[in-house]
């Protein structure tokens, strides 16, 4: 059986083997972009995503390379015809993951 979401499948393979993420959450937008100008025409329901990841691997890494990082490991996805358009990066370590959450916690 093919799979009905081949991109986001593969983002999921690649992230968790190369980070080893506690927490990797994959929200795909592309119904909210396909109106778009640049989208017409484009068959793929899979090129708008959204990346939320905590993992070890950013420790010491400043935002941007860790984005170039992300990049790299899905840079075939971002390069094929039908693919990644847009995405958008959260990316945290552990740590800071911790904090947001207590932020959070006590923000309510």
């Amino acid at each position: 059986m093919t799979s009905q979401t081949p991109i986001e499948d593969s983002i999921r393979e690649k992230l968790t083997t190369a980070l080893q993420p506690t927490t990797l959450e994959i929200y795909n937008d592309s119904h909210l972009h396909a109106h778009h100008q640049a989208m017409q025409g484009v068959t793929s329901k899979e090129t708008h995503f959204r990346l939320v990841i905590t993992s070890e691997a950013f420790q010491s890494k400043m935002q941007p390379a860790r984005h170039r990082l992300v990049y790299s490991l899905l840079k075939d996805e971002l390069a094929r015809e039908g693919g990644i358009h847009a995405l958008q990066l959260r990316t945290m370590t552990p740590q800071e993951e911790e904090q947001r959450r207590a932020q959070e916690a006590g923000a309510e």
